[in-house]
């Protein structure tokens, strides 16, 4: 694996949509008692069940610390790899590698840098030097150079693509101050039309009310296809939700995107409100440095927060009457790919969902 100085751009690399063809997907096994409850094994079942609905459309990588190899084996099915791959928490999404493509089939690596969520600023655990090793290891795992940026520092949870040279991102999350305080807005715009092969940047103002990682897009909005947004709705004018989805809908209805199309929006209605327990609470180690699980604090629930894979579509069940509501939304959505539920109250207790513990890797 080479370190390449150019970028994607430049190369003739983009990242493809998150709809398009993959190799497989990776993840990253929970374990760390001061974010998820009872020493993580509740969290534990939780990722077996979304590796086996995955694994049933492609193929499906699980890293895991040595402390917990022999316990992941045991507990994912013979058809999920297993292997070795440190880290301080389990967000691929955000830590991992970002794959680029070319017209010819070639793939390469990008590897942000990555300061959990904010670094000394409102970061959200310390340290973070394994997380920000793992890009490097999958791009190792994948054979396939990289591109490194060490003095950006991004997740891949902030962005979605269409493929077709459209980033869609927030305002919230990528100008907070945790990140890239030293950069305007057009500059930030750059680095992501630079290192994602991109053309347009759409700026959301607001992510999911609470959301912990200053509002990644992928818990409110996504591309169903280039042209077809989703977004996270609720039709409560007095949950403080709404004005940020309606904010974001202003923008999306009003835009067009790198090919100049209109962009068609689909809502996907929100489950009620969903809090921390006392229970919960309690089985979650308190650590210094660490952000703090406490009895009725609001969750970032969203439906938006799911994983498009090869011929199907696997998302965040809550226990709520929109559970079915949002897979007739998704279904319409996707009408030639099947969609899986998967009950999801263990990963959004740790601060994210399906979407954010997955990363795919194109088919190259």
């Amino acid at each position: 694996m080479k370190t390449l100085n150019s970028s994607p751009k430049k190369d003739g690399f983009r990242m493809p949509g998150e709809f398009d063809a993959h190799k497989g997907v990776y993840i990253l096994w929970p374990e760390r008692p001061d974010n998820w409850r009872n020493g993580g094994k509740p969290a534990q079942r939780t990722f077996v069940k979304v590796a086996e609905a995955i694994s049933q459309f492609e193929h499906v990588t699980v890293g895991v610390n040595d402390d917990q190899y022999e316990n992941a084996v045991t507990m994912l099915p013979d058809n999920v790899e297993v292997i070795e791959l440190s880290n301080n928490d389990s967000w691929i999404r955000d830590c991992g590698a970002t794959f680029v493509k070319n017209d010819k089939g070639s793939m390469r690596a990008v590897d942000w840098h990555f300061n959990s969520w904010g670094g000394l600023v409102d970061g959200l655990y310390f340290p973070w030097d394994k997380d920000d090793r793992v890009a490097q290891k999958m791009a190792e795992l994948e054979h396939v150079d990289r591109y490194r940026l060490d003095d950006f520092t991004f997740e891949g949870g902030s962005i979605h693509v269409d493929g077709e040279g459209t980033v869609i991102t927030t305002e919230e999350c990528l100008l907070s101050q945790g990140r890239n305080p030293q950069l305007s807005k057009k500059q930030i715009e750059e680095v992501l039309k630079e290192y994602l092969g991109a053309e347009k940047v759409i700026w959301l103002p607001k992510g999911i009310y609470l959301d912990e990682t200053n509002g990644h897009v992928d818990n409110i909005a996504n591309f169903v296809s280039p042209g077809h947004v989703v977004l996270a709705w609720t039709d409560d004018k007095n949950d403080p939700q709404y004005a940020a989805s309606k904010a974001d809908l202003d923008v999306l209805e009003n835009a067009t995107d790198a090919k100049g199309r209109k962009i068609k929006v689909t809502k996907l209605y929100l489950p009620k409100p969903i809090k921390i327990t006392k229970e919960e609470s309690a089985g979650v180690d308190a650590v210094d440095g660490t952000l703090p699980r406490k009895e009725g604090d609001r969750l970032a629930a969203s439906y938006v927060n799911y994983y498009t894979a090869n011929g199907g579509i696997v998302y965040p069940l809550f226990n709520d009457p929109n559970d079915k509501k949002a897979k007739e939304t998704l279904q319409k959505c996707y009408p030639d790919r099947k969609i899986v539920g998967v009950p999801a109250r263990e990963i959004l207790l740790g601060g994210g969902n399906i979407h954010c513990i997955t990363q795919q890797v194109p088919e190259a």
